[in-house]
């Protein structure tokens, strides 16, 4: 069986959250350095509201702020952020997407559409493919 567990770095990128509105959530900038593969994972709880949707946005840029972020080509990705999204019938539901571009800070946001009521969602970044392993445990 191969190590998984010793070659990965577990991110925080959206905390858990109740967002009952239409305000993005908008992720943490993930630095790449050191790693040659990353992976979104999008988590879904309860979404409450009949006809909610929620689009997502994978940015990418040089800048440690991203104040040169752009949105990410889709040859960049593995997958879409077509299938990344979801809605109101998608409870307690995962989705991920992956970037394989050269840049080395990345950005999710999703952004909730007619949601009034309470939608609970979290995601995380996962570094793979590290220069140096083991990575650290707990994850610094």
């Amino acid at each position: 069986m191969q190590d998984l567990h010793n070659n990965i770095h577990p991110l925080r990128c959206i905390s858990p959250v109740s967002e009952a509105g239409t305000t993005a959530l908008v992720g943490q900038i993930i630095d790449r350095q050191g790693y040659e593969s990353l992976e979104y994972i999008i988590a879904t709880g309860s979404i409450a509201d009949a006809d909610a949707t929620f689009t997502i946005l994978l940015e990418e840029g040089d800048d440690s702020g991203l104040s040169d972020a752009a949105a990410v080509a889709n040859e960049n990705l593995l997958g879409t952020e077509v299938l990344a999204a979801f809605q109101f019938d998608d409870d307690n539901e995962t989705r991920k997407l992956g970037y394989v571009g050269t840049k080395r800070y990345t950005r999710l946001t999703i952004t909730p559409v007619a949601n009034a009521s309470a939608a609970v969602i979290c995601a995380v970044a996962i570094l793979g493919n590290p220069a140096i392993a083991p990575t650290a445990n707990p994850p610094v």
